[in-house]
């Protein structure tokens, strides 16, 4: 069920920027039980929405691991983004206009410190399982280290305790094709979208590697073998293109803009004395999951996580889909999940009945 949350008091930033409110989209199956002890709360990825069951359907959903039947079920759209949240498209109070281009920015620690209001107004006392991939794995460490006390356990999938220099650069060269469109500093909702094409394109590089494109990409397309090698049209060039044109039917450049900015910024260390010791602030049993072919969030950010997260255990898995596997590979990380929280899954089912 999607809902709308609506703060309605003062709201400071990382950036000392005091906000008069803002509003969450949110999206819950089940029930909270009698205890509010049973939340599974699922953070998402950069472009996706606040239904985990429409982007990661093998996980999340009727007869998937996480269930309405055995959990409440509860996921936020990121601040920033164009799916119900307070967004970029949002109406400015001071000028009465759309914000656009000066939108409030907001950090992956302001964001899990915007939902601990929603957590509240919910009236969960302790989330039994907070899982995410990549921007989400950001929010969900930023989350257990803020709050070390409110997760039982917790999956970070593909994700990092700070964005390294190589996953900035790609989204700096991202935000770069953005503001070279020359329809980017006008004030309509379409400002840009050329722009967040071609950056869309150089995304699916990071998401994907040589040998995903070797494998499903390969040749020319049909309509064009027959022709001269200067007239043929190679998969891999129009796939670029598709990717581009399909993230345009559903996103706005302004929001991939502002929110890949957050992605730069992530530093669980950031006022807490570095990574290592804000690392060590986490209390719940965690299971740390990277891809082993994953080129923008690689398997040693994983294992620093295991390495320095006190109740830890990482895992590997083998995947052709680079860093896509964390919702591609539902199969695997369903496995692996059910076989870390079996023993927790069985007590709770008895506590339930």
């Amino acid at each position: 069920m999607l809902n709308a949350f609506i703060f309605n008091q003062s709201f400071t930033l990382e950036t000392g920027r005091i906000l008069p409110g803002f509003h969450l989209a949110y999206t819950t199956y089940g029930k909270l039980n009698k205890t509010c002890d049973n939340a599974v709360w699922v953070f998402h990825a950069l472009t996706a929405n606040s239904d985990p069951a429409e982007w990661w359907p093998g996980l999340v959903g009727e007869k998937c691991l996480f269930n309405a039947d055995d959990y409440f079920i509860v996921c936020v759209n990121m601040p920033g983004s164009c799916y119900g949240s307070f967004g970029p498209l949002d109406t400015n109070p001071q000028t009465g206009m759309p914000y656009y281009h000066h939108f409030p920015f907001f950090t992956t620690r302001d964001m899990i410190r915007a939902y601990q209001h929603l957590k509240n107004y919910l009236g969960i006392s302790k989330i039994q399982i907070g899982l995410g991939g990549s921007m989400g794995g950001q929010q969900l460490l930023e989350w257990a280290v803020e709050e070390p006390d409110l997760f039982q356990t917790i999956v970070p999938i593909a994700t990092n305790a700070e964005h390294s220099p190589w996953g900035i650069a790609f989204n700096a060269s991202q935000r770069f094709c953005i503001e070279q469109d020359k329809t980017w500093q006008e004030q309509h909702e379409m400002a840009g979208m050329s722009g967040m094409k071609t950056a869309r394109s150089i995304a699916l590089l990071s998401y994907r590697n040589y040998h995903t494109y070797s494998l499903s990409q390969y040749g020319t397309t049909t309509a064009t073998k027959d022709l001269s090698i200067e007239d043929q049209i190679f998969n891999a060039e129009t796939y670029q293109h598709y990717q581009g044109e399909k993230l345009a039917k559903r996103f706005n450049a302004f929001s991939y803009y502002f929110l890949s900015k957050a992605m730069d910024a992530h530093n669980i260390g950031r006022g807490r004395s570095g990574i290592v010791a804000a690392l060590k602030k986490i209390r719940a049993n965690t299971l740390v999951i990277s891809i082993s072919s994953d080129i923008l969030f690689p398997p040693e950010e994983g294992r620093l996580l295991a390495d320095h997260i006190p109740q830890a255990t990482f895992h590997l898995i083998d995947s052709l889909y680079g860093h896509d596997g964390f919702l591609l590979e539902f199969e695997q990380l369903g496995t692996l999940i059910n076989d870390f929280l079996t023993p927790k899954v069985q007590k709770h089912k008895k506590v339930t009945l």
